[in-house]
């Protein structure tokens, strides 16, 4: 083979690498996205369930001053 042969089959292999990689970067991102996009339906998801619990706490979810022994269960 002659010099520009092997330079030619050299660009070719090179060539063939960085679209293997270009490919599987691709899909690297297409994964990414997804998972993205599921947090950001769980994470929804969650801000609905807190404004549902807040709804239902009796002083409208405001977080006032607690005294610390009303939480302590009967036993103590």
């Amino acid at each position: 083979m002659s010099e520009s042969a092997d330079s030619l089959q050299a660009l070719q292999e090179r060539i063939m690498e960085l679209e293997i990689k270009a490919s599987y970067t691709e899909d690297l991102l297409e994964q990414l996205n997804m998972t993205i996009y599921r947090q950001q339906e769980q994470i929804g998801a969650l801000i609905n369930e807190l404004r549902e619990l807040k709804r239902q706490t009796p002083d409208g979810g405001a977080g006032g001053p607690r005294n610390l022994r009303d939480e302590l269960p009967p036993h103590y």
